[in-house]
Order: C-alpha cells, then sequence, then structure tokens
C-alpha cells in the first residue's frame, strides 16, 4: 500500500518534470488505481485527446503500464478484455535517484556510458539509432565510429544489467475465477503456509516483462547480402549471457527483436536499487565489525549478485568456502587476507547472524541486516523528537515484542514513574506505540493497567509516511528558494545567487539522506 503522502510526492515530482496537465492524469491513477481510458477522461474532467497525450508521456518515461485485463467469465462463456493502465509508484518515485544511478555508472563504466545512461534517464525510452542519432549531434567523428562506440556502451551497460530492453506495451492479465481463489485458499491453509498477496501492480510488470533471454539480448545487424537476404556473416549476437539465447532470439519476435533498430532500451531501476541495498547492508556491517569482515561481505555480495531475481530478497545463494576465498582475493583490499582470515570473518559475520552457515555453505541474511538498519533508524529519531528516556522505553519495547505493563517499563529502563505514563502516552499519541487496557476484577475494587507493545510492521509504514512528507517538505521549500520573485528583494544580484546556491546544495544534501532512509523503509 502506497503511503499517502507518497502519492503526494509522486505527483510532486510528475508536476515538476511535466506539467499539471499529465500530473492530474498521474494523480488520478495514483488514488483511483487501475483505470480504463474512458474512467480516466471522466475522472479527470479532461478530453480523450489530452489523456490519451498524457497516458502516452507517462509510459513514455517508464510511470505508467497499459495492460489487457480479461474478466473470466464463468460456464464457457467467452472471456472479456479491456485495456486499463495502472501508474508503476516505484518508478516515479526513482526519479529522485537518477543522480545515483548516474554515479553508479561513473564508477564502474566509462564516460560514454554515463553518457548513453543519461539520455535513457532523460527520454525514458530510446532505440539504438536514436542513441547513435544523439551521439552524432554531439561528436564529430564519422558515423561508423560514432556507431560502434555507441553500441559498444550499450553492451558494456547490458553486461552490467544497467539497461534493458523495455517491457511488452499490453500483456495480458487473467483474474482468477472464485473457484481458482477458493482452491488457493484452501491449499495455502492445509499445508499451513503464508503466502504473500501478490498486488495486481506486480502481476502486471512480472507479465509485461521480456523473457531472461531477451532481456539483456542486444542483436547488431550490419549490411543486407547481396541477394537481399541476411548476411550471416556480418550479423552479431552479443549477449551478456550464455550462448543458448540466440534460439530464444529466433523464436520470440514480440518485442521486434528481428530488427534492432526499433526495440526500445530503457534504464533497469531493479539493478541500481540492488546495488544500493547492497551498499546500505555494507554500511551497516561496516558500524559493528572491522574491515577484514567487510571486505568478505562485499566479495560474498559481488559473487551472488547475478543470481537474484528480486531486490527484496532474503538470502542470497549459498556458498562454499573456498568459491568465498576465490572472489575475496579478486578485490586489491582482498590480497592481504589470509584464508583462516576468512574463514574468522564469516564467524564474526554469523553473530550477529547477518550470514547463514549451513553444511560448510554460507549464505548473507539481507532481512536480518535490513531489519536491524531499520530498527537503528526509528531509535535514532525517537531519541532526537522524545529524549534519551523514550529512547530506552521504545528500545525496551520494540526489543521485547510483547506487551509490557507501565510499571515494569519504569523499573526496567530507570525512569521515575510519575514520568513514564506521560512520554508513553505521547509515544502512542504520535503512533510509535500500541497501547491495551486490561482491567482486573479484584476483592474489593476494579484495577486498570495499561500494556504497552511496538508493532513493527505497523509502525515502519508510518515512519515511511513520516519521511516521505518530509522529503516532499524539503522539494517544496527548494522550490520556494528558487522562485523568480526573490530577486525583487533588496539583496544584491550576486549575494542572492550565493545565498541560493548554499541554501540549495544544504536542502538537496539533506533529501538524498532522507531518501536513503525512504529506501530503506520501502525499497530494501
Amino acid at each position: 500500500m502506497v503511503p499517502l503522502y507518497g502519492i503526494k510526492c509522486a505527483v510532486n515530482l510528475i508536476t515538476t518534470h511535466f506539467g499539471d496537465l499529465v500530473a492530474k492524469v498521474c494523480e488520478c491513477l495514483l488514488r483511483k488505481g487501475p483505470l480504463t481510458l474512458q474512467a480516466t477522461v471522466r475522472f479527470t474532467e479532461l478530453t480523450s485527446s489530452q489523456v490519451k497525450n498524457c497516458l502516452l508521456v507517462l509510459i513514455q518515461h517508464n510511470c505508467v503500464q497499459a495492460f489487457v485485463l480479461e474478466l473470466s467469465v464463468e460456464h464457457g462463456d467467452a472471456a472479456k478484455a479491456n485495456t486499463q493502465y495502472i501508474a508503476l509508484f516505484d518508478n516515479i518515485i526513482h526519479r529522485w535517484r537518477f543522480n545515483k544511478f548516474l554515479t553508479i555508472v561513473s564508477q564502474n563504466l566509462d564516460k560514454q556510458c554515463v553518457d548513453l545512461l543519461e539520455a535513457l534517464l532523460q527520454h525514458g525510452r530510446l532505440t539504438l539509432k536514436q542513441m547513435s542519432d544523439r551521439a552524432k549531434s554531439t561528436q564529430n567523428e564519422g558515423d561508423d565510429v560514432i556507431l560502434d562506440a555507441v553500441q559498444e556502451a550499450v553492451i558494456k551497460l547490458l553486461n552490467a544489467h544497467f539497461i534493458e530492453r523495455c517491457p511488452a506495451s499490453e500483456p495480458v492479465i487473467t483474474n482468477p475465477t472464485k473457484q481458482e481463489v477458493s482452491a488457493r485458499k484452501r491449499a495455502a491453509k492445509s499445508a499451513k503456509i503464508f503466502e504473500e498477496q501478490e498486488t495486481l501492480e506486480q502481476r502486471v510488470v512480472e507479465a509485461a516483462a521480456p523473457s531472461e533471454a531477451l532481456r539483456f539480448l542486444l542483436v547488431a545487424q550490419t549490411e543486407p547480402a547481396a541477394d537481399g537476404g541476411k548476411d550471416e556473416t556480418n550479423s552479431s549476437i552479443v549477449t551478456p549471457g550464455e550462448k543458448r539465447k540466440r534460439d530464444a532470439l529466433e523464436s520470440e519476435t514480440e518485442y521486434g527483436a528481428a530488427d534492432e533498430q526499433v526495440v526500445l532500451w530503457r534504464v533497469n531501476f531493479e539493478e541500481f536499487i540492488r546495488r544500493l541495498r547492497h551498499k546500505a547492508c555494507v554500511e551497516n556491517v561496516k558500524t559493528r565489525l572491522d574491515d577484514g569482515a567487510v571486505t568478505v561481505l562485499k566479495a560474498m555480495l559481488e559473487a551472488t549478485r547475478s543470481t537474484e531475481k528480486k531486490v527484496k530478497t532474503d538470502n542470497s545463494v549459498p556458498l562454499s568456502l573456498n568459491s568465498i576465498y576465490e572472489e575475496v582475493i579478486k578485490s586489491e583490499e582482498g590480497r592481504n587476507i589470509t584464508f583462516d582470515r576468512v574463514r574468522a570473518a564469516l564467524i564474526q559475520l554469523s553473530c550477529p547472524p547477518f550470514v547463514i552457515a549451513a553444511n560448510e555453505s554460507y549464505s548473507i541474511d539481507f532481512k536480518k541486516i535490513i531489519e536491524l538498519a531499520q530498527n537503528e533508524e526509528v531509535e535514532s529519531i525517537v531519541l532526537k523528537r522524545y529524549g534519551r528516556d523514550a529512547y530506552r522505553m521504545f528500545r525496551l519495547l520494540s526489543n521485547s515484542g510483547h506487551l509490557l505493563e507501565t510499571d515494569k517499563i519504569a523499573d526496567a529502563t530507570f525512569v521515575e514513574k510519575k514520568e513514564t505514563p506521560k512520554i508513553l502516552y505521547k509515544l502512542w499519541k504520535d503512533d510509535y506505540l500500541q497501547m491495551e487496557k486490561l482491567q482486573v476484577t479484584g476483592a474489593k475494587r476494579l484495577s486498570q493497567f495499561l500494556l504497552w507493545k511496538v508493532n513493527k510492521n505497523i509502525l515502519r509504514e508510518h515512519v515511511l509516511n513520516e519521511m516521505f512528507h518530509a522529503a516532499l517538505n524539503l522539494v517544496q521549500r527548494v522550490a520556494f528558494e528558487l522562485e523568480p520573485e526573490k530577486e525583487m528583494l533588496n539583496i544584491p544580484r550576486d549575494k542572492l545567487i550565493n545565498r541560493q546556491r548554499k541554501v540549495r546544495l544544504l536542502l538537496e544534501s539533506s533529501h538524498m539522506k532522507l531518501d536513503d532512509g525512504i529506501m530503506l523503509f520501502h525499497d530494501f
């Protein structure tokens, strides 16, 4: 579920980048959910032409995905289908992180790759020809040289999974029948398995995604043969994966793989968020353990990154000790580490359980690392906002995981019993705690006790909403500081510009740090 202020942030982003009209359509989809074209026209009170153009802009920049929803009909009747549009909230918020994405590419690849990624971030989707034409307009070299350079940059970006083929334009989604839903519930109940409900947005994104054989595949074709057919000697298949993808390319033509000039490419946000997640895990472990343990963790992340199927994976694939050591010595800082030191570092990482050891294999416990980082973030907020006494009480309740009575909290945290209820009420009022009243009937009178606990799932959603609220305030403050009307103040122009620059850098730096917290609670 998208937080209220998350929607407001997304709408503000779209307004800044594309204007009020496009933002109106986007806000309608974010608040109402998936809608047909006719329903969007009705809710926005815009003309059909205006809504179409706005949807095209949002689709071009990967903020909206069209899909065909087939409504299953009972008793063998024909299924009903209609095209709907769904806003991709995560992709909209990723527009905040374009500078972070460019920094990652600049640290791993050359300037040509950075320029190419910047073009894709700016334009949303581009074909290979459009990338080449853009490069020609900024360089004074020959066409063939530029085309080769662009293709080489595209190959590097594909090998790193920084870009991917665009999804299908209108994937087909089928709603399960009542009988299918009931059967799934019975099966899950009988197996006693908790199955997280897959959202419609996740189903649409999954259905639209190209197959793994095509997703990171580039086919470069040169001139045709003399007989008018394809010259196989002048065709090359460049793939970051296995050679078997050649067969998949021939069989799957729905993505236009036969003509690479019309295949659309876009930035693969998933890979960037995965790398930022890994970076956050390393930073969190770095505050607890020594450099040797951090180096081993980095090596394990590097070795298992390509096997992760989704960003929010709980555990990495298991690695043997030999495989880990082999990866460690690939880095400059790892060449000084001995085999025994790697073994000792893995023991360090096992307590707290950042790494799970089983049958001489080791896997990273992403879930544990992220949870610890989230707990620390919330505790730091409580400490800054409510003081040290409140921090001790909150930490006690957070670690206990169950209801505690007021007097017990006071005794455990060494806070005066008169002050304890006041602090707990304040935390409860701001939705950081949950309270339950327990009435006990004694021999002479009725006694009432107040019990307190921390519900981490509800609390994380509350903190995330607060973070989006703070981020929106920062963005609006930056816009206010840069308003043209401020030039009319009785301040020399050079001093005004210098002040605006300092304020903007400060606010944008604060926003980037706040976005790290948003990613921790929403994306990681």
